[in-house]
Parts: C-alpha cells; structure tokens; sequence
C-alpha cells in the first residue's frame, strides 16, 4: 500500500481573484522544496502530479499550483489580463506568500518558458530549475512544429493547414490529424485515458481561453501574446543551475532544447525516450534524474 503523504491546499490572493496551491509531503533535512509551474498556456498542475513520486520516495516537498484562470483558480473572461508579465509577478507573489526563500523550480512547456524569464530577472533564492520540454524562443518553436507536422501523412498535414486558415478544427479530419500529432508528440497517452491522479477532472473554458489568448487557436500558430516571444538574446546572464529535460519524440525537439543547453552557463540536458509528457511515460526514471539534480544543488 503506497505511503499517505501530506497534502495541504490553499489560495493566495492575487488580483482580486485567488491563485490556489496544493503541498505535497515534507522534506527531509537538507533537502529544499521544488515549486512547479504547468504548461498550456492555460492548462492546470494535474498532468505534473507523478512528481508527487518525488515527495514519497525521496521526501522532497513538491509544490503545485494552478496559474491564475486556469483549473482551481477561477477568473472571469479577460483576453486582455492574460500575459507572461502576469504570470511572471504570480510566481513572484507566490514564493513570497508560502516563504519559499531557498527553492527549486521545475517548468514544463509553457511553465518552463516562464520559468526562463523569470530567471533573466535574476530571482534570489533559487537554488536549481530543471526546464522541462520548453523552448527559449517561439520562432524556433513553431519552425520546429511545422517540421514535424510535415511528417504526418499528406492529407493530415493538409486537414491542420487548412483548419488554420479557415478555422474549423472540429472537421472529423482535422480532428484525426491533430490527435495523431499529439500521439506522436505531446502524449502518447491521452488525457482522458490517463489515470484519474494525473487528468484534469473538468472542463476549463477559461483556461482555453488563456491559451487561445497566449498563443493561438492551435500548436501550429502563434498569433497570440506569445507571438515572437524570446529569451535566447538573455540565457547568457542565467546564474542558476540548469537542468533541461525533454523526450525523444518530443514537440520541444533537440534543437529547441539544445538552444538553451547551449545558451546557458554549464547547463545539463537529460534526453529521455518519450514525447512532450515524458514525465508521465518514463516516471520513475524521469523522477530519479529530477532528484539526482536537485540533490547535488541543495
């Protein structure tokens, strides 16, 4: 019977809204918590949760939150509020409202972009992050997905051009094509065929729209805020020990993630077999590499 583990659940106050938070486990002396921050734009921390593994196995505290609008933090239609400087000051408000002076950071995707902006700005306190199937710049990135997409069997990667002009991604073709591409390299398994730990209970049309907003109406248009985003002119000025992480078969491709190796000061790269939630297909290996980085930057 696996171990019950501590968790504690709460909100802070953040715009005149609420940022709600979930802690996982205690940590054993020496040891230091590691913050996490989900992708999307506009997804929520369930599909991080196999690194609560981390807090039952090495009895690291493993902190999850959802980013304001998305999941347990509830927020009304706002197109215009959604920005990486608002999620930027959200970390920033959170780690002073729970007291994480000295912490680890773990970003996937999206959250592993914000991560990186985050640390241009030169936070204290932050012992390591580990980048976990992210870009550093946005260009490259859609570049790279185009690249993939053009591996999809013709009429596929027809049906998602076509939806991208026309807008209709609800055609049963250009339905087929996208989860094909997303078995490929998002998840090999399907959200709504995970198990219950690690799948989003609910639909969340503000976190939807958060995404819309941020970076387009699919994963090969960036016609949002994000449009042109980059941090790679900055990696240089990172201080902060790095681990990048990513899969083999992943949308976040070797190159994109050997910009960032390359980019930032003695940074590490971990290439594990997988897809984009390579966390979730390869968790215990993917686990022990997160917890052997961690321990040698307490």
């Amino acid at each position: 019977m696996a171990e019950e583990l501590k968790v504690v659940k709460g909100y802070m106050p953040f715009k005149g809204y609420k940022t709600w938070y979930r802690i996982v486990g205690e940590n054993d002396l020496g040891r230091l918590p590691l913050l996490t921050i989900h992708g999307g734009p506009g997804n929520t921390h369930w599909y991080l949760r196999s690194l609560d593994e981390l807090a039952r196995k090495y009895h690291r505290q493993v902190i999850y939150y959802d980013q304001i609008g998305c999941g347990y933090s509830k927020a009304p239609s706002n197109p215009d509020m959604w920005s990486a400087e608002l999620f930027e000051e959200e970390l920033h408000e959170l780690r002073r409202h729970l007291g994480l002076d000295h912490v680890h950071l773990l970003g996937q995707s999206w959250g592993g972009m914000l991560e990186l902006q985050y640390a241009t700005h030169r936070p204290s306190g932050v012992a390591s992050m580990v980048v976990a199937s992210s870009p550093a710049d946005m260009d490259l990135w859609l570049s790279e997905a185009l690249r993939l997409r053009s591996y999809l069997p013709h009429e596929m990667e027809e049906a998602l051009a076509q939806a991208d002009i026309d807008g209709d991604y609800e055609r049963p073709e250009v339905k087929a094509a996208s989860a094909e591409y997303y078995r490929r390299h998002v998840a090999a398994v399907p959200e709504a065929e995970r198990p219950d730990n690690v799948r989003k209970p609910f639909a969340d049309p503000i976190g939807d729209e958060v995404y819309h907003t941020m970076q387009g109406m699919s994963e090969f248009v960036v016609t949002g805020k994000l449009s042109h985003w980059s941090v790679v002119d900055k990696l240089a000025d990172i201080c902060i020990p790095t681990l990048v992480t990513s899969g083999t078969a992943d949308e976040a491709t070797p190159l994109i993630s050997k910009q960032i190796v390359d980019g930032i000061p003695g940074a590490e790269w971990a290439l594990l077999e997988g897809t984009h939630c390579v966390h979730l297909e390869r968790v215990e290996e993917y686990n022990a590499t997160v917890e052997e980085f961690l321990e040698r930057h307490e």
